[in-house]
């Protein structure tokens, strides 16, 4: 079984990145809220480090239940992947996803704050929601858009998490502000960006598999996505405009280069894969916003 977990571990959940990923995100969002609130006097300890393994935890949850439940459809369409090749068993996945979410369960009980309990259940049954197609499978699995509409926000629910946590053990931070509802949507909306540039491809390269340009055409897809990332810049702004201005300055470069690049696979669909654009950007947009945090607790406002 364990080398049956190394080969799904490894082409579909490789753990010590998405580990470091967990951490990354909480942080972020953590040190954000905090930062934009005027707190200086951080106590990192025990609890943020399962804040990120939590994270973590339920990330891989989802990766398996979205693999479990398209079980079917990749054996048509992805039949190398793991589990629709026969090398992994579901029984090894199901126990896997188990143990780990048992130590977050587990975890929480010891050292997070109760309240905090709330919204850890809060993302799990959203999570629990997801796997099951929010019991509308037949109506949701066809339907990309509806599919888009009930299952992208889950990362608003992670930021929500770690929202409520830094809230509950900072007093002095308010939970309904500006700066919390920006945080609340300041990875979801890269997340958003990069699904739906995955599924937009030149007419040429169309298969069976559905896409939103195979629904909408090519042109109003990528016009809706430049949308988004207009609207990611400018919650990005406002979280870092008091804290650093050098980064408000990478970020009005960084739109204005991803708005080029819209423009020319407007043009030209065939000059290249809108999504390779798409990954970098979310890459450097993530990257900055780190830096951000990183220089502030370094030197401060700069």
């Amino acid at each position: 079984m364990l080398k049956r977990l190394h080969i799904y571990c490894k082409e579909r959940y490789p753990i010590l990145p998405r580990l470091l990923l967990g951490f990354i995100v909480f942080c972020e969002i953590y040190f954000i809220v905090l930062m934009n609130s005027g707190i200086t006097d951080f106590q990192f300890g025990i609890q943020e480090c399962i804040g990120g393994f939590t994270v973590f935890a339920f990330l891989l949850w989802l990766r398996i239940a979205d693999d479990l439940k398209d079980d079917e459809t990749d054996k048509v369409l992805f039949p190398d992947r793991p589990l629709a090749s026969g090398r992994v068993h579901k029984k090894d996945m199901v126990l896997f996803c188990a143990l780990v979410q048992a130590a977050a369960v587990v975890l929480h009980i010891l050292f997070m704050p109760p309240r905090s309990w709330i919204f850890f259940g809060i993302l799990y049954f959203y999570g629990f929601l997801m796997s099951k197609w929010f019991f509308q499978k037949s109506k949701i699995q066809p339907s990309l858009p509806l599919a888009l509409v009930t299952h992208n926000p889950v990362q608003a629910f992670v930021n929500l998490y770690i929202i409520a946590f830094t809230c509950i053990k900072y007093p002095a931070v308010k939970s309904f502000s500006l700066y919390t509802i920006l945080a609340l949507f300041t990875l979801y909306f890269p997340a958003l960006i990069w699904e739906i540039s995955r599924k937009i491809r030149a007419p040429k390269d169309e298969t069976a598999y559905v896409t939103y340009s195979k629904l909408f055409g090519y042109k109003k897809a990528t016009r809706f996505v430049l949308l988004i990332t207009w609207v990611d810049i400018l919650t990005n702004l406002l979280l870092v405009r008091n804290l650093n201005r050098i980064s408000v300055v990478v970020l009005l470069l960084l739109v204005s280069w991803m708005t080029w690049k819209f423009a020319q696979f407007i043009r030209d669909p065939e000059r290249f894969t809108l999504v390779k654009k798409v990954e970098p950007y979310t890459y450097l947009q993530e990257t900055t916003m780190l830096l951000t945090v990183a220089a502030f607790l370094i030197w401060g406002r700069i």
